[in-house]
């Protein structure tokens, strides 16, 4: 029997604009966030249609019962980053065309690939989820507080539900198909297109958003071209166009807690890895805590605050 709720939410978008750097104190993380949030859109939505197509290959009945739990939290959380996304739409209409470039990224995948390789891309990525977001979860002061609430909660909820259902992708991947090899060989592939999609949302974001609103050069998340425009500003010829400050999103965090994500990112794509002994955020069992207790997790941040003055 699988453990895995779903939980509707609705983080009031609607109610007044989104600010695109909605942690000021982090553009960089804001900037990051906000292309998460529509590669979510497009990556789960190509689980919810891949799940359709390998449900009649599931036989054990448990495996389909878990399939059938990941996929409504899955699509619960497509749509609320649709709420997200469709804010920043609204502040900046252009943008519409960044987030058809990364839906559609996601939808030529689906044409272009078999269920399997979907399967394992899905099995791999939801694999790094745990290191990656406990990361982010046990820095909350740093990432997530200073910002604004709805956003914040948004991630919040989204990342802890993806702690919880950390097993999933790994265990449907293995009924179904039940090869570390090809999951392993498909891996390099996987890891691109995710880049790739991440770079059009960036490059839409420099693109769509007035740098007063971002406040950071939106690709400041990659390495690498954080290397080119240095040395473009310096070698005569090489084209360099200034698209703002290129601060690292994680610069305050302890590098030992950076390493050990780094550490975690690499086990999860190993052979026979099983997420239900990764190290786990203690926000996590709060939120969960909370929620039960009837805590409004929508406002993670000001409910709190209203509890606290109450």
């Amino acid at each position: 029997m699988t453990n895995l709720q779903m939980r509707k939410m609705r983080f009031a978008f609607d109610d007044y604009d989104v600010p695109f750097n909605w942690n000021p104190d982090n553009p960089s993380f804001s900037a990051m966030a906000n292309a998460v949030s529509f590669l979510a859109i497009g990556f789960e939505k190509m689980i919810v249609n891949m799940m359709r197509e390998i449900t009649p290959r599931i036989t054990d009945p448990e495996i389909a019962e878990e399939a059938t739990a990941f996929v409504r939290q899955e699509g619960q959380h497509s749509a609320a980053h649709r709420q997200h996304a469709a804010a920043l739409v609204r502040r900046y209409p252009s943008l519409q065309e960044t987030l058809d470039g990364v839906v559609g990224a996601f939808d030529k995948l689906a044409v272009d690939t078999s269920a399997d390789y979907r399967l394992a891309y899905t099995a791999d990525l939801e694999a790094t989820f745990t290191p990656v977001f406990k990361l982010m979860l046990d820095n909350e002061a740093n990432l997530f507080r200073p910002g604004d609430d709805r956003v914040a909660s948004l991630f919040i909820w989204h990342f802890v539900e993806e702690v919880e259902h950390r097993s999933s992708g790994l265990m449907i991947f293995d009924s179904v198909i039940g090869s570390d090899r090809y999951r392993m060989r498909m891996a390099p592939s996987i890891f691109k297109h995710v880049l790739d999609v991440i770079r059009i949302a960036c490059e839409g974001f420099n693109k769509h958003v007035p740098l007063e609103d971002r406040q950071v050069d939106a690709m400041c998340m990659f390495a690498n071209y954080r290397r080119r425009q240095r040395l473009a500003k310096l070698i005569p010829g090489m084209e360099y166009v200034d698209r703002g400050p290129m601060p690292r999103a994680f610069t305050a965090l302890p590098m030992r807690e950076q390493l050990v994500a780094l550490a975690g990112t690499v086990r999860s794509q190993l052979p026979k890895h099983d997420p239900a002994h990764e190290s786990l955020p203690a926000l996590a069992d709060v939120w969960f805590r909370r929620y039960d207790d009837g805590y409004d997790v929508t406002h993670w941040y000001t409910a709190e605050s209203a509890s606290a003055a109450s």
